[in-house]
């Protein structure tokens, strides 16, 4: 994949070519739980304001936080005064900045893609077994029914 592309990579069950990923993809759980150091932790001479916890505390529930190693922590203090300053004054470098940084940690349903880490859904933890899309037998046959 060439860098700078906007477009998210198809799933392995559509690709023409069939070659084996060069790493598996990283499940991720989606259990609320809150992970890693606070911010004031890591940045113990600083104050930020509501906006900037926030947003840290958004980091630490994300299902991303599962894999997050103690650098990740540290690359998203070293943002915050960044997010903090955005929050006071926007411009298009500092949000450019955040962006960035953000997309290497799986910010977006696209970077998770690109890093091939998903997040475990609901469904999934209930024994279906299933590709997204596909339904089972026995439901198909009671929606069969009631359209008849």
């Amino acid at each position: 994949m060439s860098r700078g592309t906007m477009h998210a990579p198809k799933s392995d069950a559509t690709r023409r070519r069939r070659n084996a990923p060069a790493h598996g993809e990283t499940v991720l759980p989606r259990d609320g739980e809150i992970r890693g150091p606070e911010l004031a932790a890591l940045m113990p001479s600083r104050t930020f304001s509501a906006d900037v916890l926030a947003w840290f505390d958004d980091w630490r529930r994300s299902p991303q936080a599962a894999v997050f190693e103690l650098t990740d922590w540290r690359r998203l203090a070293l943002l915050a005064p960044i997010v903090e300053s955005y929050f006071r004054r926007p411009s298009a470098a500092a949000l450019s900045e955040i962006r960035m940084n953000e997309e290497r940690l799986g910010a977006t349903v696209v970077d998770r893609m690109r890093a091939r880490m998903r997040i475990e859904d609901d469904a999934e933890t209930d024994g279906d077994d299933l590709p997204a899309g596909v339904i089972p037998i026995d439901r198909r046959a009671a929606l069969r029914d009631r359209l008849a």
